[in-house]
């Protein structure tokens, strides 16, 4: 049965954000969701290594509780898995503006970080994306910004998730929805010319590309040359961005090609 969050992957996209699908993901859910009243933000206390480490867990979930347990996972590198369409036990008991079924009633994100304090730096790529994928969903919703809380709100008196300020958090969404944050910083289509009158360089490529300059990203990464930039070549070009401290995004632009020429 397909469930009725089947919009979400469209919307994350249209916000510009990075979205995977994982298997299955329209038919997933405990039994379908009611209506969509807002967003509970969660961090997973998974393992501090990795870029979505718990997404197993947040899919198959744990003894205690069966998956999935939230709509969506938030990678250390800004991606969004799109787990579930339907229904998802990540809320539990709880209240926010008066609902006591986060369950049914809120969209769930689970993003990967341990919770711990030596962990308490989230990356920006990262924070980024949780800001924009909220107010791409309370946009669509036609929800404001005080229909987004953090677990710790929702269930202050068991939960302490997430691990931010969500004052500032829901301030930043309400300037990606009102208009009024900075535009943000676009990779440049090709590299800069090389010196006045030279010709432009390389172009910025992503998942979906092909031909030689895929090709030449493969041989450097270590995957097989086929010219087709597919998840496994981006999978290889975010290790090798996260291994050259690169924002692990996936797309080989200008800073990537020069890392890349330095292997």
């Amino acid at each position: 049965m397909t469930h009725a969050l089947t919009w979400l992957p469209d919307v994350l996209k249209a916000a510009g954000l990075k979205v995977a699908l994982v298997d299955g993901w329209a038919n997933r859910g405990h039994g379908d969701v009611g209506p969509t009243l807002g967003v509970l933000c969660h961090h997973t206390a998974g393992p501090k290594h990795g870029n979505m480490p718990s997404l197993g867990t947040v899919i198959q979930g744990r003894p205690d509780l069966p998956g999935p347990l939230a709509q969506l996972g938030l990678g250390r590198d800004g991606i969004y898995y799109v787990i579930a369409a339907g229904k998802c036990f990540h809320a539990g008991a709880g209240s926010w503006e008066g609902v006591t079924n986060g369950n049914i009633n809120f969209i769930g994100i689970e993003a990967e970080n341990t919770g711990h304090p030596d962990d308490s730096l989230w990356p920006d790529v990262q924070m980024d994306a949780y800001r924009r994928g909220v107010a791409a969903i309370l946009t669509h919703i036609g929800r404001g910004v005080h229909w987004c809380a953090g677990h710790k709100e929702y269930a202050p008196s068991r939960k302490d998730d997430p691990d931010f300020d969500m004052n500032a958090f829901r301030a930043s969404v309400a300037a990606l929805m009102n208009g009024t944050a900075p535009a943000p910083i676009l990779i440049p289509a090709v590299e800069p010319p090389a010196h006045a009158g030279a010709p432009a360089g390389r172009l910025t490529i992503r998942r979906g590309a092909s031909g030689e300059f895929v090709q030449q990203v493969q041989g450097k990464v270590g995957v097989d040359a086929d010219g087709n930039f597919g998840p496994k070549t981006e999978a290889a070009v975010r290790a090798f961005q996260r291994a050259h401290s690169l924002v692990p995004d996936g797309i080989v632009g200008p800073k990537t090609w020069a890392a890349l020429d330095r292997v």
